[in-house]
């Protein structure tokens, strides 16, 4: 991914991911140095705390990165998937109901998530869910769009 722009955020903007990323995951990102880094081929914004790629702009609002959820430990917004399903999600598939293992935290239609698997909970993947919390788990039916995951461009992108 070739950069296009690259600039520290005002001391109003690094506020306002880290209360975004802290009320929505309940993480603390307290780095020293935020910088904004926009892409010539590519819709993302990446926010890279400390020198790492961190937060990610999905649609516009800020959200913790497959990397920066890693560093983080999050705990809410989570959906733990089953063995099997960690091969699929890791290609960047959607996640289907049987998938699924876990929910924690409150998930609202249309809200980001985080996917990890279930043995050690590493987050896999970046996700937009398709319904509440209530209807995530059950036997069939795509239930999370995968937006990011390990291995793809952002995911392989170093500050």
């Amino acid at each position: 991914m070739q950069v296009k722009s690259r600039h520290h955020l005002r001391s109003d903007d690094v506020s306002a991911v880290e209360t975004a990323v802290g009320d929505r995951l309940g993480v603390d990102l307290d780095g020293d140095a935020y910088e904004l880094v926009e892409f010539e081929d590519s819709d993302w914004e990446v926010v890279l705390v400390d020198g790492e790629p961190l937060v990610a702009y999905f649609d516009e609002e800020p959200f913790l990165t497959v990397r920066g959820a890693n560093a983080t430990e999050p705990s809410d917004r989570l959906v733990i998937v089953d063995a099997g399903a960690v091969s699929f999600v890791s290609d960047g598939a959607d996640v289907m109901r049987p998938g699924i293992a876990d929910v924690r935290g409150d998930v609202a239609e249309g809200d980001l998530v985080l996917i990890a698997e279930e043995s050690h909970e590493k987050v896999l993947a970046v996700g937009r869910s398709r319904v509440d919390s209530d209807d995530l788990l059950g036997d069939s039916g795509k239930v999370i769009d995968s937006l990011h995951f390990v291995g793809d461009d952002l995911y392989t992108f170093s500050g």
